[in-house]
């Protein structure tokens, strides 16, 4: 990934105030490596494998699956999520179950992990030898060399009626269109790379960041390579998923922003790593 400058924020206005969108600044990044693509299953299954790694949501128990996806005895739900009932939390649900206990990835080692905390997405870096994206670095990455645009690949969502990107279709939360041909996740190398070849910068999972949130950061943001800001309680996430739909979260835009604390884990909830050059040989 070359270093570069660019105007990094939301141009358009149409982002939620609580995310700190704005104001729109100029950044200045170094170069380094990005990976194409999120993590996969098979990728996490490997780091599983050699370390032996307990995920939060394995310690907790339990973690969050959209209500249309359950795959799970009735006895392994345990309640809904304050504010967003389509959020169901599940005994079991992990990244190898996502759904819930019956489920598992057959058919889905080339689909991001899901079920991973900042912790494991920390955890897995280190044992592979990478590391998180800083926020600015996501964004600048996601917007493939196309400055002030609204989404990775221009400023239309369905160029030529052609769907770009894995978000929910109908009316949300209750019908799923399945347009984009996918209810949760898609393979983690679906629909089109971005200018700078990187796949899914757009819905299918979030994608942790390094930085810790705060709304305010841009008002203060160094511009050359900002690391974000220095404490707070929830981390940084990037990318929108499939279940962002215009009605309520339309976070698949490439300024958007949202958080979660570090030990959350969800559904669609995944990352992808960066290096730095110079650890890279």
């Amino acid at each position: 990934m070359p270093g570069g400058e660019f105007q990094m924020g939301d141009p358009f206005d149409e982002g939620y105030p609580a995310d700190g969108e704005r104001p729109v600044h100029r950044v200045i990044l170094g170069s380094f490596a990005v990976d194409p693509t999120a993590v996969t299953n098979a990728e996490f299954a490997a780091f599983i494998d050699a370390t032996g790694h307990i995920t939060d949501a394995e310690r907790y128990g339990t973690s969050a699956v959209f209500h249309l996806a359950i795959d799970s005895a009735d006895d392994s739900v345990v309640g809904q999520a304050a504010g967003a009932p389509w959020w169901i939390t599940v005994r079991g649900a992990t990244w190898a179950h996502p759904e819930g206990p019956r489920s598992d990835l057959d058919g889905r080692l080339d689909h991001p992990v899901v079920h991973v905390s900042h912790h494991d997405a920390l955890a897995y870096c280190r044992w592979a030898g990478k590391r998180l994206l800083t926020e600015a670095e996501w964004e600048y990455a996601a917007r493939g060399g196309q400055p002030g645009r609204r989404f990775a690949w221009g400023d239309d969502l369905t160029p030529d009626g052609e769907h770009q990107c894995n978000i929910w279709q109908g009316i949300f939360p209750t019908e799923n269109t399945l347009n984009d041909a996918y209810l949760t996740t898609a393979p983690a190398r679906s629909f089109h790379p971005n200018g700078f070849g990187l796949w899914n910068m757009a819905g299918n999972v979030w994608e942790w960041c390094n930085d810790w949130f705060s709304p305010y950061y841009y008002k203060r943001s160094p511009v050359e390579n900002p690391p974000g800001a220095p404490f707070g309680q929830a981390r940084v996430m990037r990318g929108g998923s499939y279940l962002c739909h215009d009605s309520y979260c339309n976070r698949y835009r490439v300024a958007a922003r949202s958080s979660n604390t570090p030990d959350s884990s969800s559904a669609n909830l995944g990352f992808r790593c960066a290096s730095d050059l110079h650890a890279m040989g």
